[in-house]
């Protein structure tokens, strides 16, 4: 079954990593096992050094929610060589009968070609044209007639070729064969069995009829075959002994990848209206064949929402997925759903105080180690419970967490705030918590780096003013606000590019060199947006 993702925003800070692990990991504890944490960028040094401290490895990166080609049931008939008959091709596609072509492919698995079902009628009537086989492997023309060799030349023969003759009465000399390129087929005809073997011919197959040991005993390069099969069908079954891979088209092939877009690819069948279309993995091979059929109804893929509830911090592709769940404690954004799901969204100040709760609804303990990163992440979005967003009810649940993993909150709480940010570079330090917000018909960013020494950071103002410079112009934003939230401090620097005058009248506070303090404000939630949002109505 397809895994149900469980992913946090964007940009992913700890709680946000934490949150998505612990409600998988609840969700396969109660038996529902197809729920997988996933994230969708680069895990920060904290959440790595909260990771590490309890034993786990991030969680799958994830980079899209578009429906792909690998979501739709496509269907995955035989691949065959090309060295496979016409004949047991065809036995293959008659039992196939909802495809109209089959691949053809090489040794290592990648596409050789594709052989439809008119490629095998187009190939039929022309030898009934010609009458004449190129040449094909002895063992080929063994398997189409159910044949055996008579004779030691046919030990020395690898392959046949030749005019194919159906021997008459001798008296019709016009008609007899006469040619030394010959496949001779005859029934008890010892006149032109001798006529066969004395011309040397390339082939004699010898229908329905045995061979007389003075014939057998004849000295003769000509390779003697018999079948069970009658004159007439073993005519039509020795063409069926080519090879596919003469046959099939090989040239103007269109093919799809697993990772391809499902849209882009209903663009492309449009334009080429093909019957059928070959799907490549990463590596080149066949791995099934797309219709038209398949497109009718994509399975999409399926996801749960913790951390955000906002399209602009979620995955690309959202809105082609489906979501079942979401989990968070920010403010009701705009993302909209086909059909009715469970929502649960608190005021707290983490979203781990939530799924801890959930794990209480289910009557079930986290494990002693998910418990220890819980309490981490709860510590980190609180910013060591002096954030305005945190209630008593994050303080009890964090403290319940620390019992169960045996760790002390305030040990947690230094290592995971005095971890040394001075060797990241400011692109890293800018964007490892960075999300978009579009208030209002305003569109900014707000970045946030939690510290326990500002004035260090804001040496490296200049960099990152150039950065957030960069990022307004590449995207379009009528701001972007860098919070240098100080643990000891309990207040924030605020830098930022934008509009002098919308800082001062959203914070009250004029602004210098594009920088101000506000003491008291931890929160990007709770002190920030809010008052843009007030601001721009």
């Amino acid at each position: 079954m397809d895994p149900i993702y469980v992913t946090g925003h964007k940009n992913p800070d700890t709680d946000s990593i934490v949150a998505a692990m612990a409600y998988a990991a609840l969700r396969n504890a109660v038996g529902d096992r197809e729920y997988e944490a996933a994230c969708l960028g680069h895990v920060s040094d904290e959440t790595n050094m909260v990771l590490n401290k309890f034993g786990f490895k991030p969680p799958k990166r994830i980079t899209s929610m578009f429906t792909q080609v690998q979501d739709l049931d496509f269907d995955t008939p035989p691949f065959l060589s090309t060295a496979v008959t016409v004949g047991r091709a065809w036995k293959i596609m008659q039992q196939q009968r909802n495809l109209s072509a089959v691949p053809v492919i090489k040794d290592d698995g990648t596409l050789y070609g594709m052989l439809s079902r008119e490629n095998v009628a187009s190939y039929n009537m022309e030898m009934i044209s010609s009458a004449t086989l190129a040449p094909v492997p002895l063992f080929n023309v063994l398997s189409v007639l159910e044949g055996k060799l008579l004779n030691n030349a046919g030990d020395d023969t690898d392959t046949i070729s030749g005019e194919l003759s159906i021997a008459l009465p001798q008296c019709r000399e016009n008609l007899l064969f006469n040619s030394k390129n010959s496949i001779v087929l005859c029934g008890h005809q010892p006149d032109m069995i001798r006529r066969a073997l004395e011309m040397n011919v390339n082939c004699l197959v010898l229908c329905q009829a045995e061979l007389d040991e003075e014939l057998k005993n004849l000295p003769t390069v000509t390779c003697i075959i018999s079948t069970p099969y009658d004159a007439y069908r073993a005519a039509r079954l020795i063409f069926q002994s080519a090879p596919i891979g003469r046959i099939c088209r090989t040239e103007d092939l269109v093919c799809f990848h697993l990772e391809d877009r499902v849209d882009e690819v209903r663009e492309q069948v449009l334009k080429f209206r093909e019957h059928c279309y070959p799907i490549l993995d990463a590596q080149e091979k066949v791995v099934g064949v797309l219709t038209r059929y398949h497109l009718l109804r994509p399975r999409r893929k399926r996801v749960v929402l913790v951390d955000h509830n906002e399209a602009a911090q979620s995955v690309p592709g959202l809105e082609e997925a489906e979501i079942l769940e979401i989990i968070d404690h920010h403010r009701l954004a705009d993302i909209q759903t086909s059909n009715p799901i469970y929502v649960r969204n608190e005021p707290v100040g983490s979203t781990n105080t939530i799924i801890a709760s959930m794990f209480q609804d289910k009557g079930l303990m986290p494990s002693e180690k998910m418990a220890g990163m819980m309490a981490a992440a709860i510590i980190s979005d609180t910013v060591m419970f002096k954030s305005p967003t945190c209630t008593e009810r994050d303080i009890r649940t964090a403290e319940r967490m620390a019992r169960i993993a045996n760790v002390s909150l305030e040990e947690l709480g230094r290592e995971i705030f005095s971890a040394s940010v001075e060797h990241r570079s400011p692109q890293e330090l800018l964007f490892a918590d960075y999300k978009d917000f579009h208030i209002a018909g305003y569109d900014l960013a707000v970045a946030q780096i939690t510290c326990v020494d500002s004035p260090k950071m804001l040496e490296r103002k200049e960099d990152f003013l150039a950065l957030m410079q960069q990022a307004a112009s590449e995207n379009d934003l009528s701001m972007v606000i860098l919070m240098l939230t100080d643990v000891l401090k309990e207040g924030t620097q605020l830098i930022y590019v934008g509009d002098d005058e919308i800082i001062h009248q959203a914070f009250g506070v004029v602004p210098k060199g594009n920088t101000l303090f506000l003491p008291g404000v931890m929160s990007r939630k709770k002190q920030v947006i809010p008052m843009l949002s007030a601001l721009w109505g």
